[in-house]
Order: C-alpha cells, then structure tokens, then sequence
C-alpha cells in the first residue's frame, strides 16, 4: 500500500536515503521539509522499502525523488509509487525530472512511462557528470494545448 510520509518514517526514510544516494543523500531537515512543506507530496511504501517526492510550483510538478530499496526492485513498486503521484497532480500541465545520463535503467524506466528528454544539464552532479531534463505532459494537459491553438 502506498501513503503519505509522516515525520515518524523520519529515522528509516533517512535511513534508506543515506543506502540509496550516499554522499547524495538528502539532510534530515530537507527530508522533513519535503514531508511538511507547502506543495510537496511525500509518498511511501507502507513496509517503508521505497518512496517517491514531488514539489508542485504553478503548472509543473518536479519529480525530486523516486528511491527503492535495492531488495525491493523490480517488482513494480517504483511504477506504483508514479502512478500514485499522477493520480492528483493539482491542475499541473507537465511533470519534470532530472537523471543521471549514467543511470540508464532509470532513463529506460521514465521513458517507458512517456517521459521525454528535453533538455541536458552539463556537468548537474557532485562527480561532473550530466543530467538528462525529462518531462511528460500530464493527463488534460496536450487536449488543452490543442484545442487553445483551435480557438
């Protein structure tokens, strides 16, 4: 089952973050601001193996963070997790992201899910190497794109 974050996940969320990312990982006051702030959406796995972070600003969701415990994948838990945060996107038009050009199981998996490379960030990581912009139009979104240039 998927849920919203609480601050009582607060020690196993960092937890997984300091496995999954390392010197990447995300600070315990950002994980807090990412589970209490204004326009974010916190999701979790119930058994806490894997969790997913958006920030809504205007009409563009920024996908910050999709992270699965390494014994948890490949089981559909990152799709599910995405597919939670679709469902109620506030009237948002795109979704974007950046990944590793390095990380092509996570470019597969985006692109399997319409996202599209829109831009490339050089030289975005701590190790120099360049991140992929990627962006999918959200449900309504391109019909109201269509029929505006119609009118």
């Amino acid at each position: 089952m998927i849920r919203p974050a609480t601050l009582a996940d607060l020690p196993a969320l960092l937890a997984l973050e300091q496995e999954l990312f390392g010197p990447d990982a995300w600070s315990e006051a950002l994980v807090r601001e990412e589970i209490e702030g204004p326009g974010r959406r916190f999701l979790v796995a119930d058994d806490l193996s894997g969790y997913a972070v958006t920030m809504t600003a205007g009409d563009i969701v920024d996908l910050l963070r999709i992270g699965v415990r390494p014994d948890a994948r490949r089981a559909g838990l990152a799709s599910r997790l995405l597919e939670e945060l679709l469902v109620d996107t506030d009237g948002a038009s795109r979704m974007l992201l950046e990944v590793s050009v390095a990380n092509a199981p996570a470019v597969g998996f985006y692109v399997a899910r319409q996202f599209s490379v829109i831009d490339v960030r050089p030289h975005y990581y701590r190790d120099g190497s360049e991140a992929l912009v990627m962006c999918r139009w959200l449900p309504g979104a391109a019909r109201e794109q269509t029929e505006t240039a119609h009118d």
